[in-house]
């Protein structure tokens, strides 16, 4: 995810500014462009030539560059950048930062930026675990900057301690894993995504009902990673102990399944797209007790009538530009009955899971589903819900954008 990006690379003294080379290397071979700001110390242990040469650009160390009035804009790099990365960051460094010393090119560029900062700090272990040291690195961090914790190693007393600069490759690393977690934060965004989740229960006396296990976990996950990615949630809950924790998310509280038929059918003429998690009863009651039923005799017998098939109904109303993606939780013929179900109710994809793997659906914190499509079968392995989560937030916005969900057989 760093391609085409811009990342300003401080270097500061440190004998591990010759790693700065390899960092530079590896930023440039993901595509990304490089500025050299470094301090005049820093250029006691790498020279300007070679870093100019690397990324192609002229190294940036003095206010001024010529005497004849051009200078090097603090401002205009803190513009320019997607991010500032300064590696290796020495504790003096760390100290100026901390204290806004902008007695140099570096740290003026640090104070200007208006991009997120990573500093990863190099130094003497001891030097490193010194109070004030510390003290600077929680200033820093509470600022926002981005701490990339150096190497752990021997301290002089004999104590483990760290100090030395992370390897390259994992610096980068921090960067690259940065860039996907933002562009996956807004990848959904302007978006409206309609969730159902939990249990239906259909009333058969004032304080009986008929229902089943859900808990809404696997629905609830779906809405937060949906809204974590940008996108306007509508979920329509049943009754489950479940809070939302994104503010993104507008939540919809049901009981019923008619109740849950009409907040889905209010929400989806305006969604994207739509996914139907909930368990909703297939049947209820003809007839609701107005008091509790008493014990009497030694059977009751209850007249149920069918309920309303809600993606059947929403597959009905879908227009060509909206997606809608169903569950099938099944106990035999799994794979069948999915594919019956996809076809019959006009769903773009639907999430396979089954009661025979143990310790996933109802109640658990895990699950372990397939995604079947007209293209083909997906299989997942087993996960906690919200890692099932974004793999099926991860198909669908492949089909948003087009493109068909990856399968196989």
């Amino acid at each position: 995810m760093l391609k085409g990006k811009k990342i300003v690379l401080g270097i500061t003294g440190s004998i591990a500014a010759y790693k700065s080379c390899v960092i530079i290397r590896e930023l440039v071979k993901r595509g990304a462009e490089v500025q050299v700001v470094i301090t005049p110390a820093g250029k006691e242990f790498i020279t300007p030539i070679t870093l100019s040469a690397l990324t192609q650009k002229p190294v940036v160390s003095e206010f001024f560059s010529q005497r004849d009035g051009t200078w090097h804009s603090h401002v205009k790099l803190g513009l320019w950048a997607d991010a500032m990365l300064i590696a290796p960051c020495t504790a003096s460094t760390l100290g100026k930062m901390a204290s806004g010393v902008a007695d140099n090119m570096l740290v003026t560029t640090y104070l200007s930026m208006k991009a997120p900062v990573f500093i990863a700090p190099a130094m003497d272990l001891d030097m490193y675990a010194h109070p004030t040291t510390q003290q600077n690195l929680q200033r820093l961090s509470s600022f926002g900057n981005h701490i990339i914790e150096p190497q752990s190693g021997f301290l002089a007393s004999g104590l483990e301690g760290k100090g030395r600069m992370e390897e390259p490759d994992k610096i980068v690393d921090v960067l690259d894993a940065y860039f996907s977690e933002t562009e996956a934060e807004n990848s959904l965004r302007g978006k409206k995504i309609l969730i159902t989740a939990g249990p239906t229960y259909e009333k058969i006396d004032p304080v009986r009902f008929i229902g089943n296990y859900s808990s809404g976990k696997m629905g609830f996950a779906l809405a937060e990673e949906c809204a974590r990615r940008g996108a306007e949630v509508t979920l329509v809950a049943g009754p489950v102990s479940l809070k939302c924790q994104h503010p993104g998310i507008r939540r919809v509280d049901v009981e019923s399944c008619l109740e849950m038929r009409d907040a889905a059918a209010e929400a989806f003429g305006a969604a994207d797209a739509a996914i139907l998690c909930a368990a909703v009863a297939d049947f209820r009651p003809s007839n609701i007790a107005a008091q509790k039923i008493k014990h009497v005799g030694q059977t009751l017998d209850l007249h149920l009538v069918p309920n309303p098939d809600i993606a059947a109904q929403l597959g009905k109303a879908k227009r060509s530009d909206q997606i809608l993606v169903g569950f099938a939780l099944e106990t035999n013929d799994e794979l069948q009955n999915a594919q019956q179900k996809l076809e019959k109710k006009n769903l773009d994809f639907i999430v396979l899971n089954s009661l025979r793997n143990e310790g996933t659906c109802f109640q658990s914190d895990e699950n372990q589903v397939s995604i079947i499509s007209q293209a083909g079968r997906k299989d997942f392995g087993r996960k906690p819900k919200p890692e099932v989560a974004r793999d099926i937030i991860d198909e669908l916005q492949r089909v948003l954008h087009g493109s068909i969900p990856g399968c196989s057989s």
